[in-house]
């Protein structure tokens, strides 16, 4: 890697955990609170750990980072 590599090593700690934050992130986009509180008890029965609440919190950031089609279509 060079001096100005603009590539990181991101890769999420659990990538089971890592889905299940962008499933969360999905169901919020589509406003599905039934899913939303199923991963809510799921991720508070399993007593996960910091590294895996990052891996969470990345997966979610992923799927939010994608605009949604409507935003696309704003501007025509």
């Amino acid at each position: 890697m060079g001096l100005f590599s603009r590539k990181s090593n991101d890769t999420p700690a659990n990538p089971q955990m890592t889905e299940l934050g962008r499933e969360y992130a999905i169901a919020k986009r589509h406003n599905d609170r039934k899913t939303m509180g199923r991963i809510n008890r799921q991720l508070g029965t399993s007593g996960a750990s910091e590294s895996d609440m990052n891996s969470f919190e990345q997966g979610r950031d992923a799927y939010d980072a994608i605009p949604s089609i409507r935003n696309r279509r704003k501007g025509r």
